[in-house]
């Protein structure tokens, strides 16, 4: 084999995206709550990017845009050859003249300007004194610096209360420190409040490490899914060590660390292996008076929370039924559950209804998550004069942003120093960037949004089942921009309408035609075929095949196994699981 080393010459076209256009395309994509996200954490780190408190908002903003932009390309490019010329000066011209450099300095730059005198107001200084004066009478102890012996007595931890009751010069509540009182801790995760009532629980000392082990494995819903042979492999050397004994612990052990988290573990059904015992460990609490039966939301139907004999025989029949026929009430099988256990038809649906007082996420009621909050981006608004639809952006959350001049005069003056001036045409670059970016947005936003209400007039005006099929090649063509610009733009982006908030993207989508030769999107398609589901008797509910047919009525002609698709999509089950007896 041979190695060698040679040169070739070849042509060729690539193409690389500027970092400009790369921060375009993302903030594009951004929706409204992440772009403010973003021009936070700009105006913190760019210090030539400001907060006009006086601007009109983002649309004084968009009209002040482009006098923004020739004014910092100009000082840009001003600065980047005052730089060059600094540069010549200093390699032909050493020995020249210190005045002719001054008077050069003196044309060219804007601060570089003659100094003007310091002058003393009186008025002004005898105004100080006097606010001096009234400081040093409202805080004497702040003025005189004295040693004071209460200092000592005062607490060195942190007392929320006391920071709540602090109060400004002028007697009002500190509002930064009410903030701080006001503001919610965080809440105790799942796993640490299940060890806490483990830490609490009157259990044998040999069998407390064991559950501190087995909570570990427990998750988000509440379940031990893991077996108990992998969770005792698992276990670490220090809580292998039972107490005295030198022996490691056995899987009948294991079980017993088990059954006590489950037994004395709140809420119950907490460390089940399966649905099955998950749904029995909570009608064992119910059925248990030392757990007190009225406490698990369930009312006992006794004096003072005790559960009468008949509600008692109704919760035996739901226990029942989850033992011995669970597989048999998920596939809707009631008659056969009636046959198999003697019940009627009415005292089966009975324990039915009893059964949704369970929960098959048991550990989801000790943490409480957060709903997802949604911003919409835009607003569609019917204007009854002119009957048309109006669109504008729900931009007033954003902050209207400039430009610091002061730091734009600076980067043209040569008399400072020359990191500092790159520094700040750096950030001048930078803000400048996000400005364009930022309307750049907002035009591209506003024009997609113009266009899908005006291609989607008769979803506004008659509701979901009116949805025409659009592509987003069309809008793009309209617009004149690429598909993948109308993609970004509508991407996790959300419209306030007559009809609700809806997703952007949702009226962007594919679709077949009617009999009749007209139009209509696939989630038309949907909305038809819930309305047909909706109006069936539950008692015969339509299979598949008489759904197609119901849709073929209506001019839509798709195949049983679309619909069977489309029916999964919306969280529709089966004919024989819709049906009730």
């Amino acid at each position: 084999m041979r190695f060698d080393a040679s040169q070739q010459m070849r042509m060729g076209q690539h193409m690389k995206l500027a970092p400009r256009m790369i921060q375009s395309m993302e903030i594009l994509q951004m929706p409204l709550l992440q772009l403010e996200e973003r021009i936070a954490q700009e105006l913190e780190s760019n210090v030539t990017l400001e907060v006009d408190e006086d601007g009109g908002g983002p649309a004084a903003a968009s009209a002040d845009a482009e006098g923004e932009d020739q004014d910092l390309g100009q000082t840009v490019a001003e600065s980047a050859a005052s730089d060059e010329l600094n540069e010549d000066a200093g390699e032909g011209e050493e020995g020249g003249s210190a005045g002719e450099h001054d008077a050069a300095d003196t044309g060219d730059s804007a601060v570089a300007g003659d100094e003007l005198p310091i002058s003393v107001d009186e008025t002004s200084a005898r105004d100080d004194f006097e606010r001096l004066d009234s400081f040093e009478s409202d805080n004497p102890e702040a003025a005189e610096n004295e040693y004071d012996e209460r200092a000592e007595e005062r607490p060195d931890t942190f007392d929320l209360d006391r920071l709540a009751s602090r109060e400004t010069p002028t007697g009002d509540p500190d509002a930064k420190s009410l903030a701080m009182a006001n503001t919610a801790s965080r809440s105790a995760s799942m796993a640490e409040q299940l060890r806490e009532q483990w830490g609490l629980a009157d259990v044998e000392e040999e069998l407390r490490p064991l559950g501190e082990h087995i909570i570990a494995f427990i998750d988000d819903d509440g379940y031990v899914r893991e077996p108990l042979a992998t969770i005792l492999d698992r276990l670490p050397a220090a809580s292998a060590q039972n107490g005295n004994a030198q022996t490691s612990p056995t899987i009948a052990r294991m079980e017993q660390a088990l059954q006590a988290v489950q037994l004395l573990l709140d809420p119950p059904g907490v460390a089940a292996r399966n649905t099955r015992e998950c749904l029995l460990l909570q009608v064992d609490a119910i059925l248990d008076e030392k757990r007190g039966t009225g406490g698990w939301g369930v009312d006992g139907g006794g004096e003072g929370g005790a559960m009468n004999p008949a509600e008692r025989e109704r919760w035996l029949s739901v226990r029942r039924l989850i033992a011995d026929h669970l597989d048999d009430l998920a596939q809707n099988r009631l008659p056969r559950i009636a046959e198999k256990t003697g019940l009627t038809l009415v005292e089966v649906k009975a324990a039915i209804d009893k059964m949704r007082h369970l929960s098959l996420a048991p550990a989801r009621q000790l943490v409480d998550e957060p709903p997802g909050v949604v911003v919409p981006d835009a607003i569609v608004e019917y204007d009854t004069d002119a009957d048309r639809y109006v669109c504008y952006l729900n931009d007033n959350r954003l902050p209207h942003l400039r430009i610091n001049q002061e730091y734009a005069r600076l980067a043209k003056d040569r008399t400072a120093p020359a990191p500092t001036r790159e520094f700040i045409k750096k950030n001048l670059s930078n803000a400048s960037w996000l400005l364009d970016a930022v309307e750049q947005r907002r035009r591209t936003l506003l024009r997609v949004v113009n266009s899908v209400v005006a291609a989607q007039r008769e979803y506004f005006d008659y509701g979901p089942q009116a949805l025409r099929p659009l592509p987003m090649t069309q809008v793009a063509e309209q617009l004149g921009i690429h598909v993948a610009t109308v993609s970004r733009a509508v991407a996790e982006k959300y419209l306030l309408t007559p009809r609700g908030v809806v997703p952007l993207r949702g009226f962007f989508s594919g679709g077949t035609q009617t009999q009749s030769g007209e139009d209509l999107s696939w989630d038309a398609v949907k909305a038809a075929l819930k309305e047909i589901i909706d109006a069936e008797n539950k008692a015969d509910p339509l299979n598949d095949d008489e759904l197609a047919a119901q849709l073929l009525e209506r001019g839509i002609e798709i195949a049983r196994r679309t619909v069977a698709k489309y029916r999964d999509q919306l969280g529709v089950p089966s004919a024989r699981l819709r049906k009730t007896f």
